[in-house]
């Protein structure tokens, strides 16, 4: 309760089946073209989102950020709703009660795959995919010791309820600097993104199974790639040691008809944040390419 007195919650929360979902609605409402939803990654919130790209296409769009599921402001009822699936199912929900109709979605990392799951379940609502260092497909390895302990039965939340916060201080700043690597994070960002609520007992633990159930989540929906029929850009960087732009990003852009892929020389992870004018420019031009298409259908 301590770190949510330091950090507390903005926006509005939505009620839906499983889980109350922490929603920001900013930038003008009446922007043309589709909303544009953010959806942040693992061992993060939607604070992760907003700065700085949130805030900067607020100047023109109508933007709409939502916590997933167990993390940052919104919750859910069982730790085991942690699939893209399931989290797709709660924010569509959410959009719904919102009166949101069609969004350009840009996921970060894990989130990639809830936004490709999301474009698979609901086409009638993603407009256009925008992936940022994505999460695509099963990778060689496992998702830190620390995930897979605190996930085991019995043992696991006792350990999560008694070595989160030690360790968590221990490891947020380096976590943050190695995401960022080889760019700098920027000063103060653990804090400006509310961070230290990852280490909160029940959201350590939510990240935790979001990240070991992964795996074999994008191992069942992969096959389901080629249906995408949206525009997709996917943005990553060739020096990403977070998640391999070989193994996730390169292959998704191939299984997609259509999708543009942009892969930048020296760039690390944290897409959103070294080059904010590069997303905001790909998402304006997706908006105009579906604004040109739906003028010429109506011809």
């Amino acid at each position: 309760m301590v770190l949510q007195r330091i950090y507390p919650a903005q926006g509005e929360m939505i009620r839906v089946a499983g889980a109350t979902l922490n929603v920001v609605d900013i930038g003008p409402r009446d922007a043309p073209g589709p909303a544009v939803l953010l959806i942040h990654g693992a061992s993060a919130n939607l604070e992760a989102m907003r700065k700085p790209l949130g805030d900067m296409l607020a100047g023109k769009r109508r933007v709409i950020l939502i916590g997933r599921p167990g993390h940052g402001w919104s919750t859910r009822a069982r730790q085991g709703d942690s699939t893209p699936a399931i989290q797709g199912r709660m924010i569509e929900e959410a959009l719904g009660k919102l009166g949101v109709g069609k969004v350009i979605l840009v996921g970060h990392s894990w989130a990639g795959a809830l936004g490709a799951r999301m474009a698979l379940d609901y086409p009638g609502r993603v407009a256009g995919l925008v992936m940022l260092a994505p999460v695509a497909y099963p990778w060689p390895g496992g998702v830190g010791w620390y995930n897979g302990v605190v996930t085991t039965p019995v043992v696991g939340p006792l350990l999560a309820y008694t070595i989160t916060l030690p360790l968590g201080f221990f490891l947020a700043d380096s976590g943050a600097r190695k995401a960022f690597l080889p760019q700098t994070a920027p000063e103060n960002f653990v804090t400006d993104t509310a961070t230290p609520l990852l280490l909160r007992p029940r959201e350590f633990l939510a990240n935790a199974r979001d990240l070991v159930t992964l795996k074999a989540a994008v191992g069942e929906q992969a096959p389901r790639y080629p249906e995408i029929r949206v525009p997709t850009v996917v943005i990553s960087g060739d020096a990403d040691t977070i998640v391999s732009t070989g193994i996730h990003s390169r292959p998704f852009a191939a299984a997609v008809p259509g999708t543009k892929l942009i892969v930048l020389q020296g760039v690390g992870h944290m897409i959103q944040n070294a080059v904010p004018d590069l997303v905001i420019s790909e998402i304006d031009a997706m908006i105009g390419q579906i604004a040109h298409g739906t003028a010429a259908a109506a011809n």
